[in-house]
């Protein structure tokens, strides 16, 4: 074969390499899993990230879970320091009073087995309360608390979403835990931000993430709370392990053991200045 033959026969050769090459991208492209599944556009991110808080909610009880009144949750927690057990164990029942037209929230969390140990949550600060009275509780735990509180999904859906200028931006998909989720993040107008993981079968919230500014430090802290062992709780789809971490290192666990929502709550339960009854 010359060389001019040789030559003829590479063309060739190329010119079907080429041709079964765009063959195979168009019959990739036709198949929905090989297309991208991130928005192109800022519009296409937020409709698809408001669908998802959509799917949530219903997936969570839909309007069981929106106007829940008051629950009881009962089960112990544990702490960590730096990821580390710190061997502490607690029991609790914890009191939670929804905010609506009639009252702010409002929560009592009862420590030890014989209860003896209180902590009073009212929107603006916190308290503990013992036989020997009140006392307000430090500065610091408060802030934590209530920081927590306000990034947390109950808030994403009855607060933020009704802010104006708030962005809702879907971020594709993560895995926690081995499991797929998808990422929605929401941006305040002040720059504060939450972000939500949802199970990408469920739709249901796999972990929330947020960040702050330390005030001692100055740098910046990340939160992070996982939610896992959900329990269908009178139309309610409840967590019954709940992780929370600081700055990626475990900090806090709670296990559930019984949850009641419609609880009978009374004003006196959080009236931060009645003392309890000594016990024997």
């Amino acid at each position: 074969m010359n060389s001019f033959h040789k030559f003829c026969v590479l063309i060739l050769v190329a010119s079907a390499s080429l041709g079964a090459a765009a063959r195979l991208h168009a019959q990739a492209s036709d198949i929905p899993s090989a297309q991208a599944s991130q928005p192109t556009s800022g519009v296409d991110q937020d409709k698809r990230g408001r669908i998802l808080l959509d799917q949530m909610v219903e997936a969570l009880g839909g309007d069981a879970w929106l106007h829940r009144g008051t629950v009881l949750f009962h089960g112990h927690t544990a702490s960590f320091f730096r990821g580390a057990p710190t061997l502490s164990t607690v029991d609790f029942w914890d009191y939670l009073q929804f905010a609506d037209a009639g009252h702010p929230q409002a929560e009592r969390i009862e420590f030890s087995k014989k209860r003896d140990i209180v902590q009073i949550w009212t929107p603006t600060n916190g308290f503990e309360i013992t036989y020997k009275g009140n006392k307000p509780l430090p500065a610091d735990q408060v802030a934590e608390f209530l920081e927590r509180r306000r990034h947390s999904v109950d808030e994403v859906v009855h607060t933020w979403l009704k802010q104006p200028g708030i962005v809702v931006l879907y971020e594709g998909t993560s895995s926690v835990e081995r499991r797929m989720a998808d990422k929605v993040t929401l941006l305040a107008a002040n720059n504060d931000a939450v972000t939500l993981e949802l199970d990408a079968s469920t739709h249901l919230p796999l972990r929330r993430t947020y960040e702050h500014r330390d005030p001692q430090f100055k740098d910046i802290d990340e939160e992070q709370e996982q939610y896992d062992d959900y329990h269908l709780v009178h139309g309610i789809q409840t967590p019954f392990t709940i992780s929370r971490y600081h700055n990626g290192d475990l900090a806090n666990q709670r296990f559930i053991i019984n949850a009641d929502y419609g609880v009978t709550v009374t004003p006196e339960m959080f009236d931060t200045d009645r003392p309890l009854k000594k016990k024997g």
